[in-house]
């Protein structure tokens, strides 16, 4: 091995040299230390050989201005040499030609960088697409029983948030069961229904898993004729027969709630707030609500009605949305693309009408008295 001493380095051109701080990955002690090239870098502290680091493994690290810091492919990931002598780093550049391929600490960020992108585009693709599918394929054989219970474990919770209790006057239950019954037997709708109006002043109506259907006394309100509610209301069946809650549940729930599925546990406590917030925001993807449109287009023609008065009750309370700031994350279709699909739906009514006149009116005061 040759080895120079330092006065002989300088003479020589730099075989030898000193003012290099050496950082052993173990520890964070700065190590005043020579470096030899013979072969490779040589770290010597008192004439003792610490470590060799060969010319070819030498790499650049990141470091401050005015220093070369250095990394060795072979030794230990936080291990570090420091130059600030500008002779020894003109020996350094001669001796490691590959200094500037990419260094240890940039090929672990750079990885770290490629598994957190690869990690989120797969939990990206789960979720669009993974679990959507497996909500798809799983929801047709979710036994009713188990929907059911999906549905009465959360009805507590959900009508103590909307703040309302079933109305009760009984001309008024039997015009709304005589309306629920035509509607379902036009759908053809082969499951029970439990169908009810709530005292609330919201402006909705819901379906919860396992048939439970709620039409709200503040949406009953501000309808003019039986066909808006009728309509409406067979848009909710429509979400039922096609199982959307459990879908939706599936799909928001990810894999706790497929966990629940699994063993059984629908009525814990966590699942049940879970069930109950989501059936609450109502928030089904655009794709149900068109297909629950279509299923209540359906019936109401079955029935011989028009299915252009629900178009125009949406539209009339929702007001004009198109322009709306709010329109792109709507998770509903937007009023007016409803109501053009309804007209375009539109007929003459060739059937009876849905309610008398003596039950529209019996309706409309369900909670009242």
């Amino acid at each position: 091995m040759d080895v120079l001493s330092v006065q002989e380095n300088q003479a020589a051109g730099a075989a030898t040299a000193p003012a290099a701080i050496y950082f052993d990955g173990k520890t964070n002690r700065k190590r005043p230390v020579t470096l030899r090239m013979a072969g490779g870098i040589e770290i010597v502290e008192q004439d003792r050989i610490l470590d060799i680091w060969p010319f070819g493994e030498v790499r650049r690290a990141d470091g401050p201005p005015n220093v070369m810091r250095l990394a060795c492919i072979t030794a230990l990931p936080l291990a570090r040499l420091e130059i600030s002598d500008e002779a020894t780093r003109a020996a350094i550049l001669t001796h490691c030609v590959a200094i500037d391929a990419t260094a240890p600490g940039r090929s672990n960020t750079l990885r770290i960088v490629f598994w957190s992108l690869a990690a989120f585009c797969s939990i990206v693709g789960l979720a669009m697409y993974g679990i959507p599918l497996a909500a798809e394929r799983l929801a047709p054989l979710v036994p009713y029983s188990l929907e059911k219970r999906i549905g009465d474990a959360a009805d507590g919770q959900i009508r103590a948030a909307l703040g309302g209790q079933i109305c009760t006057n009984a001309e008024g239950q039997a015009a709304f069961a005589a309306m629920v019954e035509k509607i379902k037997a036009a759908g053809e709708l082969d499951m029970p229904l439990d169908a009810h109006v709530l005292s609330s002043d919201t402006a909705n109506a819901m379906a919860l898993p396992g048939g439970r259907v709620y039409l709200l006394d503040g949406l009953l309100q501000k309808a003019n004729s039986p066909d808006e509610i009728a309509a409406v209301i067979a848009h909710e069946l429509g979400h039922v027969k096609h199982r959307d809650n459990v879908r939706r549940l599936i799909q928001t729930g990810g894999t706790s709630f497929l966990f629940g599925l699994l063993f059984g546990d629908v009525t814990g406590a966590g699942v049940v707030i879970m069930v109950s917030r989501e059936l609450i925001d109502a928030s089904h993807s655009r794709e149900a609500e068109r297909g629950a449109d279509d299923f209540a287009i359906d019936v109401m023609h079955k029935l011989g009605r028009s299915p252009q008065p629900m178009g125009e009750f949406l539209l009339r309370i929702t007001g004009e949305q198109r322009n709306s700031a709010i329109a792109m994350f709507a998770s509903h279709p937007l009023s007016e693309d409803r109501l053009e699909t309804m007209k375009k739906a539109n007929r003459p009514n060739t059937g009876p009408a849905i309610l008398s006149d003596a039950q529209w009116r019996a309706l409309k005061n369900i909670c009242k008295g």
